[in-house]
């Protein structure tokens, strides 16, 4: 896609999500379609992970993918291995979803007390 055409896509889904936004800052007595909360909550969404994250990666984070990991760089084979990103992305959600049995019960319980003295 040629450069104008990707600005004047960008453009309408900008538009979109202002005209959705201003439909429901401005309907005072009528109810509103739910649609209009997702058209606006998509084009925001949208637009803001275009441009913002562009600008995160570029001025904050100051990505580069040429520089090495220090898994490359400090490459000892025992504390830093370079290894595949599907290992790592496995891992990670291993380490998020393992505490889950152990902290459940103990949510339940707490939404059992506050039920039982507070009614629900």
């Amino acid at each position: 896609m040629s450069n104008s055409i990707k600005k004047i896509v960008w453009f309408c889904i900008s538009l979109l999500g202002a005209f959705a936004f201003s439909l429901i800052a401005l309907e005072r007595e009528e109810s509103i379609n739910a649609l209009w909360f997702i058209t606006a909550a998509v084009c925001i969404y949208m637009v803001s992970y275009r441009f913002y994250s562009a600008w995160i990666a570029s001025k904050v984070f100051v990505l580069d993918e040429f520089r090495q990991t220090p898994a490359v760089r400090l490459n000892n084979g025992r504390d830093f291995l370079p290894t595949n990103k599907w290992v790592v992305f496995a891992t990670h959600f291993a380490a998020i979803a393992g505490p889950g049995p152990l902290i459940g019960p103990h949510l339940q319980r707490n939404l059992d007390i506050f039920q039982a003295l507070y009614g629900s």
